[in-house]
This record gives C-alpha cells, structure tokens and sequence, in this order.
C-alpha cells in the first residue's frame, strides 16, 4: 500500500490555477442567504443589519477554521486553504478573514491568483476542489 503524495502548496505550485470569480462569488451569495436566514431567529436582518454580517463572520470562524469550506463553498467545489502550506487555516485566522471579507474592499482588489487583500492578510488563498480520483473509492 502507497501513501498518496500531497499536492504542492499554492505557493509553490507553478500550476495552481484559483476557481472562477463567479465560483467565489456564487460561493458568497449561498452563504450570504444563509446568513440572513439564521440571523432571522435572534433578529431582523432587514432592520438591523448588523445581524446577517455577525452570522456570516462567525460561519466563516467555524467551517473555514474547521472544515475548509463553508456551506456554499462546498456546493460551488471551492475550498479555502492556507498559502504557504496548503492545509486549514484554522479558527483564528478564519474569523479574521470573515471580518476583513465583511468590510468587503479587501476582496475586491485581487492578485494574479485572485487573493484579495483579506486572502493576502490572513495567508490564505481561494482554490478548487480537486475531482475525485479512481483510488479514492478504494
């Protein structure tokens, strides 16, 4: 039996190649709904608007910090990962990375591998769920 070798770091990786802005962004507008649909049981996201913006740093804190992925990434096959290495980013810097993506110019300017200045702070990086292999139902 053969461990399988790690895919490269983006960092490193000559051929990383980040998913669509319109993948992050569907990413975004699924996430951003399911915020407004639990905020809705503690207040009303239409009159307080700080509500829908709370949920979606703390949903960020938990499924990127966790998981790698939030709801609507995982529905668009993206994933957020660290930079440098390529693994979770953790709890932290997830809710860092929601609260610099709720103040929303920091994802609006982007590098050539479409990290925002919220990707640029926290070292993380937007890429796409690899497809699945035929070992991997082994």
């Amino acid at each position: 039996m053969t461990t399988p070798q790690l895919p490269a770091p983006p960092a490193t990786d000559a051929g990383f190649v980040p998913p669509s802005v319109g993948r992050r962004f569907g990413a975004l507008v699924i996430d951003w709904v399911l915020c407004l649909l639990v905020s809705y049981f503690f207040a009303d996201p239409v009159r307080d608007g700080w509500a829908p913006v709370v949920v979606l740093i703390a949903e960020y804190g938990f499924f990127l910090g966790l998981f790698a992925q939030t709801p609507g990434m995982y529905i668009t096959r993206i994933r957020c990962l660290s930079w440098a290495d390529g693994g979770r980013i953790g709890l932290v810097r997830a809710l860092l990375r929601g609260a610099l993506l709720a103040l929303v110019v920091p994802a609006l300017i982007m590098d050539g591998h479409r990290r925002g200045l919220h990707d640029r702070l926290t070292g993380s990086v937007i890429a796409p769920v690899p497809a699945p292999t035929a070992d991997q139902g082994r």
